[in-house]
C-alpha cells in the first residue's frame, strides 16, 4: 500500500496529460463512456446506470481547425474549442453527451454537437436561473425526465437504491476532496494548485470507483510529506472553467501558493454533499441547484449572503490575496466580477483580475501583472 500511495500523484499527473487514455479502454472493454459539459450535471444517475461519466474539456494551448465553421468567433472560447476537439475526432469514444442549458454558449453547442456529431445518445438539461421552491421542484422534473432518457438509452430502468449507491460513492469522493484541500491550510500547504489540479483533472475522466481509490491514495502520499519552511503569499483563485495548470503553475512560479479556489472544476463540484432523505432525485435537486455556487444561478440576497462562503475560504485558508479568472465572452462571470472584486477588496484582500482566451492564454502578460501584485501583497505584510 505504501508503494502504490507513493506513486498516487504520479499517476494523478499520467491521468491529467493523457485524458482519455482510461475512458478509450474502458469504451474499448464495452462500456458505455458519456461526456458532459458543465458541473451540474449529476453524474450520480450515469453511474448508477454503470455508464462512465466523462468530463469534456477543451484543449488549452491548441488553436482551432474547425469550430470557426460552425461556431461564433465572439463565443465562449472553452466551449469552441470542446466542440473543435469533438471535430477532430478528440471524443471518438463517447457513447453520448450530456450538456446543461446553463448559459447560451452552452445550449448553442448541444445543438450543434447533436446535429454534426450525431452521438447515439444526447440530452439537455435546462438548469433553472433562480433558487425559488419552484425552480427546485422543476430542476426536479427536468432530472426525472434525464433519467428517463437514460433508461431508454441503455435499455433498463434503474432503481432508487442504485441511485442512492452511486450517491453515496459520490458523497464518498466529495469527501476525500474536502480532505485533500484540508491538506492545503497548513503552512507550507502540503499539496500545491499545481498538483490539485492534476488530481482535479484526472477524476473527470475515470469512473468515481477509481478516482475514489486515487484519492485515497494521494491523500496518503500528501500527509507523509515533510515540506520545509515557506513565506509565500497564499492565494484564492475565483473564476470558471481552469482545467489545464498554465495559469496555476505561472502564479505558483512566481512565487505565490494557491491554496484554495471557487471554481466550477474546483471546489464548487464538491463542496456539498447529495443529502437522500428525501429521496434521491429531490436530493440530486438540491445539491446541484442550490450548492453550485455559479453566477448563471442567481441567489436572492445582498452580495455578503450571496459570496459570503467567500469569507469563510478567506479565513480559514489563511488567504492574502486574490485572483478573479474569466473567460473572454462568458457574460455571467464577467457580470458577476465587479461584486466579487468589491466583495473581496472589503475582506481586506488585494484583487487580480485576468480575462483568458482560454485557446492562447497570454502567460508572457500575465507573468509581470502576477509579479508585480505579488510585490503588492509582500509590501502589505511588511506594514
Amino acid at each position: 500500500m505504501a508503494s502504490v500511495a507513493r506513486g498516487a500523484m504520479n499517476r494523478a499527473r499520467e491521468l491529467y496529460e493523457n485524458r482519455g487514455l482510461r475512458a478509450r479502454e474502458l469504451a474499448a472493454q464495452g462500456k458505455k463512456v458519456v461526456g458532459y459539459l458543465c458541473c451540474y450535471t449529476p453524474a450520480e444517475l450515469l453511474t448508477a446506470l454503470d455508464l462512465v461519466p466523462y468530463r469534456i474539456q477543451g484543449g488549452v494551448g491548441k488553436p482551432l481547425k474547425q469550430a470557426d465553421q460552425y461556431l461564433e468567433t465572439i463565443m465562449c472560447p472553452y466551449v469552441r474549442s470542446c466542440f473543435d476537439l469533438a471535430m477532430s475526432g478528440e471524443y471518438d469514444f463517447l457513447s453520448g453527451v450530456v450538456i446543461p442549458h446553463t448559459c447560451d454558449a452552452m445550449h448553442r453547442v448541444y445543438d450543434i454537437w447533436k446535429y454534426y456529431m450525431k452521438p447515439p445518445y444526447s440530452h439537455c438539461i435546462t438548469v433553472p436561473h433562480m433558487t425559488h421552491r419552484a425552480s427546485f421542484e422543476y430542476f426536479r422534473k427536468e432530472l426525472e425526465d434525464f433519467q428517463r432518457s437514460l433508461e431508454r438509452f441503455v435499455g433498463r430502468s434503474v432503481s432508487e437504491e442504485d441511485i442512492i449507491r452511486a450517491i453515496n460513492l459520490h458523497n464518498r469522493c466529495r469527501a476525500f476532496l474536502r480532505e485533500l484541500y484540508e491538506l492545503r491550510k497548513q503552512e507550507p500547504p502540503l499539496i500545491s494548485g499545481t498538483e490539485i489540479t492534476w488530481v482535479l483533472v484526472a477524476g473527470m475522466t475515470i469512473p468515481v470507483e477509481e478516482f475514489n481509490e486515487l484519492l485515497e491514495n494521494v491523500i496518503a502520499e500528501v500527509r507523509g510529506r515533510k515540506p520545509g519552511p515557506d513565506g509565500r503569499p497564499r492565494l484564492i483563485i475565483s473564476g470558471s472553467e481552469v482545467d489545464d495548470v498554465a495559469v496555476i503553475r505561472l502564479v505558483e512560479d512566481c512565487g505565490a501558493a494557491v491554496v484554495m479556489d471557487d471554481l466550477c472544476t474546483g471546489s464548487r463540484s464538491f463542496w456539498e454533499d447529495v443529502d437522500a432523505s428525501k429521496g434521491a432525485l429531490s436530493g440530486l435537486a438540491e445539491c446541484y441547484l442550490g450548492g453550485v455556487t455559479c453566477p448563471c444561478t442567481y441567489r436572492e440576497g445582498k452580495v455578503p449572503e450571496r459570496f459570503g462562503y467567500l469569507s469563510n475560504y478567506v479565513r480559514e485558508w489563511n488567504v492574502q490575496g486574490a485572483l478573479l479568472y474569466t473567460i473572454r465572452y462568458c457574460d455571467t462571470y464577467q457580470l458577476d466580477a465587479p461584486e466579487i472584486k468589491g466583495y473581496l477588496e472589503r475582506l481586506g484582500l488585494p484583487v487580480l483580475y485576468l480575462e483568458d482566451d482560454y485557446i492562447m492564454p497570454p502567460l508572457g502578460q500575465w507573468k509581470t501583472r502576477i509579479e508585480a501584485f505579488l510585490e503588492t501583497i509582500e509590501a502589505r505584510r511588511e506594514e
